[in-house]
């Protein structure tokens, strides 16, 4: 059994026991969270598609929040001594899927 569900303005396919990286939620650490924004739900089989939401929630836990891979930005004008370097961590918190409630 799995959903496609929408989590902080990301589609995520999401299944019973799944850890997965979202962008930063406002929770602490250990707090149960309830995912209503169900768009697709496909049990064995069965297929029920939302118009264009589910009447289902996913119940998930936060395990903890990380910071992402270093992501480095270098813009440079050619002949022209421009040269800019910045870089950027995403923050995440990941989350362990506990149930999909139909």
């Amino acid at each position: 059994m799995f959903a496609i569900v929408t989590i902080a303005g990301q589609q995520f396919k999401v299944e019973e026991g799944q850890e997965l990286f979202v962008h930063q939620l406002e929770a602490q650490e250990g707090d149960n969270l309830a995912f209503d924004q169900v768009l697709l739900i496909d049990n064995d089989g069965k297929v029920s598609v939302g118009t264009p939401v589910l009447n289902a929630k996913v119940n998930a836990t936060v395990i903890g929040h990380v910071q992402g891979d270093k992501v480095l930005v270098f813009k440079k004008k050619r002949r022209k001594g421009y040269r800019k370097k910045n870089g950027h961590r995403q923050q995440f918190t990941k989350i362990k899927v506990d149930s999909i409630a139909v």
